[in-house]
């Protein structure tokens, strides 16, 4: 080790080429570590040019990404949306017009939306098709009627299965930690613990049937279910019209007026920002839910 000091005592200059240090007797059969110092710019001289170069090269690809979003957009509005269109959801929607009555199809949809979630099957398209034949009002009323149903049946046949689905949430304690905080604290903590995991990303059929493993109550249970899935109702309904408004222009062989266009974009400019913005917000909720539990806990 080299050390250089200044003749007034000041701060000095110090160069380590190496160091080593000695484990053991006084005899030759100890053990050494060595300690070497790396070369450092302790100037940071080029810290301000990489910074310039990731910004730049973040930028760039963010143009590219955003360049092949529109394009994709571009031919799926131009070919694949027509093309499915013609074959697959105008001959659908054609069927069920000529072949059931709205009231039949209200059954339809009241039965499938209270039952696929106990079979694991989606109950999205009957949700479309609620948005399609009844639009906001009746829609809205019969979903969430349904869903009532639909998110308590596997709640009770979840109590059959109590002790296996513990055994796989602990297979899975990362997700399952999210899980858990809803069935902790008192009711209006489980309440808002179950909306906010309604309004996340977490499947929906899955934590049907988890949500008995977490001890949270039945009341709390529906009623912060019926409340977090409301953006999630808006939004398939909003799906359902969009799609039976693009249906009946590409049937009939007409461009949208410019009206319908403004109105269809900024719906789902505003329905994707909506979903986003509450996505997020549930999220970040529960990170705090999580924190706030861990601190009680230490």
């Amino acid at each position: 080790m080299t050390y250089y000091e200044t003749d007034n005592g000041g701060k000095g200059e110090m160069v380590a080429e190496s160091i080593t240090v000695g484990i053991g007797g006084d005899d030759d059969n100890g053990d050494y570590v060595g300690l070497r110092q790396s070369p450092c710019d302790c100037e940071g001289g080029d810290s301000q040019p990489r910074s310039l170069g990731r910004s730049l090269w973040l930028w760039a690809r963010s143009v590219v990404v955003f360049i092949f979003l529109v394009s994709l957009a571009a031919v799926f509005f131009t070919w694949v949306g027509p093309f499915f269109m013609n074959k697959e959801i105008i001959p659908v929607i054609n069927w069920e017009a000529e072949t059931f009555s709205p009231p039949v199809l209200a059954v339809f949809v009241f039965a499938s939306v209270a039952l696929f979630p106990s079979l694991l099957l989606p109950s999205s398209p009957s949700m479309w098709l609620a948005g399609m034949t009844f639009g906001y009002g009746f829609g809205f009323l019969l979903i969430i009627s349904a869903i009532t149903i639909g998110v308590s049946l596997p709640y009770f046949i979840g109590s059959l299965f109590y002790h296996k689905i513990q055994g796989w949430l602990e297979k899975y304690p990362k997700r399952a930690s999210v899980l858990r905080l809803a069935g902790e604290g008192d009711c209006v903590h489980q309440f808002r613990a179950v909306a906010l995991i309604r309004i996340s990303p977490f499947p929906y059929i899955l934590y049907n049937y988890c949500a008995v493993a977490t001890n949270v109550r039945f009341g709390p249970y529906i009623l912060g279910s019926l409340v977090g899935m409301v953006p999630e109702i808006f939004v398939t309904i909003y799906t359902g019209i969009l799609i039976k408004t693009l249906a009946d222009a590409s049937q009939s062989q007409q461009f949208l007026s410019a009206p319908q266009i403004v109105f269809t974009v900024v719906g789902f400019c505003v329905t994707a920002a909506t979903t986003v913005y509450f996505t997020v917000y549930a999220k970040r909720k529960l990170k705090e839910l999580q924190t706030e539990d861990e601190q009680l806990l230490q």
